[in-house]
């Protein structure tokens, strides 16, 4: 998944930074309100996670101020991607306000990391009409593990590939475009170019010989994973 973190505490940051990364998700970082409202305008993400309490750094005339000030322009402009509210514990008014802005759900502080993980999958499922396990041919994803098998047998791949091949089967059978794959696996510090994709693209093929799924090229247009002719 490509993410937005939107936290201005250091250490926290890093922490969750550290965590998101080492689970293969591509982050995209913003420490103050202006960072956080352009790079959500510019940049598609599967999943924002937002800190209600940002620096009132903003200049008068644009109406940011806070996190959630962020998070209402976002709603406001037609913007559906899931947004997990990170929040003070005993803070009931800021929990109220943020899922009244439009916020998914909510997530008091301190937390544990494999929580944050836990619901970014299941806001993300949702917003994709996904389940937790998904099969095509012997092809089989467990999101929840975040493990491949085919045929019962453990698919072990190298980060790219495997955030590659989750895109193309969430949901199987999507035809996704270069642009959207480069863009989910690449960030704002390091960019994802054709060549490395098509590179991706030609192991995974080799890899899911026999599996009975197969990616197909639709020129001009994308990707396609799809169960083999019998």
């Amino acid at each position: 998944m490509r993410i937005l973190l939107i936290e201005d505490d250091a250490v926290l940051r890093d922490v969750m930074l550290r965590s998101l990364r080492d689970a293969s998700h591509r982050v995209d970082v913003a420490t103050n309100v202006e960072d956080a409202d352009h790079l959500w305008r510019v940049q598609l993400f599967d999943a924002v996670l937002l800190d209600l309490n940002l620096p009132a750094t903003a200049s008068p005339t644009s109406g940011l101020a806070s996190g959630l000030h962020v998070l209402r322009q976002a709603r406001g402009r037609g913007d559906r991607t899931p947004v997990l509210v990170l929040t003070a514990r005993d803070r009931t008014d800021e929990r109220i306000a943020g899922l009244d802005a439009g916020a998914d759900d909510y997530l008091g502080k301190p937390f544990d990391l494999a929580e944050v993980e836990a619901r970014l999958r299941a806001l993300v499922r949702r917003a994709q009409g996904t389940d937790d396990v998904s099969t095509l041919g012997a092809l089989r994803l467990d999101r929840k593990a975040r493990r491949f098998a085919v045929a019962g047998v453990p698919l072990d791949l190298p980060a790219r590939e495997f955030e590659v091949l989750w895109e193309l089967m969430s949901p199987p059978g999507r035809t996704v475009s270069k642009r959207a794959l480069s863009d989910k696996l690449s960030t704002f510090d390091e960019s994802l170019g054709d060549n490395a994709l098509e590179a991706f693209i030609s192991r995974l093929r080799k890899k899911l010989a026999g599996s009975g799924a197969s990616i197909r090229t639709l020129r001009g247009i994308g990707y396609l994973l799809e169960a083999e002719a019998p």
